[in-house]
């Protein structure tokens, strides 16, 4: 098995390498000439329109900055994970790069900056295999993220400089943020706090309610109420209308996607998209805001999501700094059964207002029938027919009998669209949620990363049916040597570096959602005590970790546990180095003795 996974991996990395044979499509014989800022969209299209139909062809940029704008681009309608919001509005969208039914087919950048207008995908491939994008950089002219800084401050007047690229208007002596064909309507707000390198869920209403007057072309002044407020001078204040409408790019229905050098500056809704492909990896993407901008957010939500994938999924050498929510997403999507037919025939239906309108199971597929309450299996059947029968609703038809436990009520899982994962050597930061959330049943390695004041827990490994949707348990799962750096500081009392949380709402016996855990080797520098919590896990070990007290700011909540275990079974919690004041003591519920092996106190 590990030589022929070997053999797989070797194949995937130079699957698209170079050769003689490759056709070669310079952009510039189109007419696209760098620098001159004029929209090159038409030219880009009909680029891309001359390649489709070939195989093995290289599409090469002529380097330098190059404009697009969604006039003159490819429009396509598209239902995107965690992206579509539940409304009329048309979901079609503007897109650079449109790759679809393409095969053995590269995008050389040669190290080019595509910069958008309006708001675009960077690039969608779509029923594809064997594609490369390598070595280009993409930028927002405007960036839906709006950015200012406070100047100055007191409890009733504040001086912000706004960022040049965030562009905006005092209307009715009130400031207001637009862009192109849009303005912000709503505004979810998050603090950058340079001094602690922190981020910060905020509040822009003293922004909006206070009388603007503009002093300076950059440069508001703001009279209002300060004084309740967590605004500090120096403080950057980040903030969007929270309509997710759009992602950064899209990987639908494909198979052995690399994507290399990439640097994504700006993705405006939802980040990279990974939907239902086979085989992605990410070498060298980084989504941090653009050298010399002076920003700050690189992200307006996730910046890489991976949703009903399956293969391997191989994350390394990646950076992300500046996001609005998590850098990395793993999950399924739990759809709920609203009706058994006599003939035994399921309907499913997406539970989550911003997830719906895509295929989530095709012919062939492995299915878990499972308890919404418990997160527990209840059975297991493969897939016949799979149609989507309107945008929020699947038919199934199953092989054989329906399981004599399936029922209403009920949500399914997709078992076979579930990936193994490796992330390796990255650095996550500038956020202020989690770092890396991590749901699929397969193998999952997370290793040699740097983890630096995620707002919220560093690793959230959840499972749920009734919020999100998003499934599944884990079963085989190695975290090992990563630097976890004052993590969590958002999220106290219970700033755990790592959380194990499923939302199961129901305990069964003898159950367990997830299970084969490995915590090991890690480094842990902390100001306070949360180290792990964990419910729900069989099979949980924490060993040869070096914790070390930090002199971050934060302050510590007290004498808190360091380990919070609730219903597990079979927990390993030994030689672990403590470089801090004292060891962390062990809070356990509905569990016995017999359940831990430690050398800590145990609190019961």
């Amino acid at each position: 098995m590990r030589s022929g996974l070997c053999l797989l991996i070797i194949v995937f990395a130079g699957f698209i390498s170079s050769s003689e044979a490759q056709e070669v499509v310079k952009l510039s014989d189109w007419g696209v000439t760098p620098n001159t800022f004029a929209n090159s969209s038409p030219q880009f299209r009909a680029a891309i329109e001359s390649c489709r139909g070939k195989t093995d062809v290289v599409l090469k940029l002529p380097g330098g900055r190059i404009d697009l704008w969604p006039e003159g681009a490819f429009k396509e309608e598209l239902y995107i994970s965690n992206t579509t919001e539940n409304d009329t509005l048309s979901k079609v969208k503007n897109i650079a790069f449109w790759l679809e039914e393409m095969e053995n087919f590269t995008i050389e950048g040669n190290n080019t900056l595509i910069v958008l207008h309006g708001k675009m995908v960077s690039f969608a491939v779509i029923n594809s295999k064997n594609i490369a994008i390598q070595n280009l950089s993409f930028d927002y002219e405007r960036p839906t993220m709006s950015e200012m800084t406070i100047r100055a401050i007191s409890e009733s007047e504040m001086v912000i400089d706004i960022h040049p690229d965030s562009r905006f208007a005092i209307e009715n002596e009130r400031v207001v943020f637009y862009g192109n064909s849009w303005r912000v309507n709503a505004h979810f707000t998050i603090l950058f706090r340079p001094r602690s390198e922190t981020m910060h869920y905020s509040s822009f209403a003293p922004v909006a309610n206070a009388r603007a007057v503009q002093t300076a072309p950059l440069t508001v002044r703001l009279e209002g109420d300060f004084a309740r407020v967590n605004y500090q001078q120096g403080d950057v204040i980040t903030v969007r209308d929270p309509y997710r409408d759009n992602c950064g790019a899209f990987i639908n229905l494909s198979k052995n996607v690399r994507l290399e050098n990439l640097n994504m500056h700006f993705m405006h809704g939802m980040g990279i998209v990974s939907q239902f492909s086979e085989n992605i990896s990410l070498n060298r993407v980084n989504v941090v805001p653009r050298e010399n901008s002076g920003r700050i957010i690189a992200a307006f939500a996730d910046c890489l999501h991976f949703s009903g994938c399956r293969g391997l999924i191989e994350i390394t050498n990646c950076h992300t700094s500046g996001s609005h929510d998590d850098p990395i997403n793993v999950h399924g999507t739990h759809l709920k059964i609203t009706e058994i037919t006599d003939s035994g025939k399921l309907t499913v239906r997406f539970m989550h207002h911003q997830t719906w309108g895509f295929e989530a199971f095709f012919a062939g597929d492995s299915i878990a029938f499972v308890n919404a309450p418990t997160l527990q299996p209840l059975a297991y059947a493969k897939v016949k027919t799979a149609k989507l029968i309107n945008l929020h609703e699947m038919e199934l038809e199953l092989e054989g009998p329906l399981p004599k436990d399936a029922a209403i009520g009920q949500v399914i899982e997709n078992v076979t669209w579930t990936p193994e994962v490796r992330i390796t050597n990255n650095r996550f930061e500038r956020t202020n949620t989690r770092g890396l959330l991590l749901t699929t049943r397969r193998k999952v390695l997370v290793e040699n990363n740097t983890f630096f004041r995620t707002g919220m827990h560093a690793i959230l490994i959840a499972n749920d049916a009734s919020g999100w949707f998003e499934s599944g348990p884990v079963h085989d799962v190695t975290i090992r040597n990563n630097l976890f750096v004052n993590c969590g500081y958002n999220y106290a009392p219970n700033n755990y570096a790592i959380a194990i949380a499923p939302e199961n709402h129901q305990w069964v016996n003898g159950y367990y959602v997830h299970r084969n855990i490995r915590i090991e080797g890690n480094t842990f520098k902390v100001y306070d005590a949360p180290l792990l919590t964990a419910k729900s896990t069989a099979g949980l070990s924490f060993v040869n970790n070096s914790v070390v007290r930090s002199e971050f700011g934060g302050l510590p909540q007290g004498n808190r546990p360091g380990f919070n275990l609730n219903h597990c079974r079979n927990v390993t919690i030994i030689g672990n180095a403590w470089e801090m004041p004292g060891e962390p003591v062990i809070s356990t519920i509905q569990m016995k003795i017999k359940d831990i092996k430690t050398e800590l106190e145990i609190l019961r």
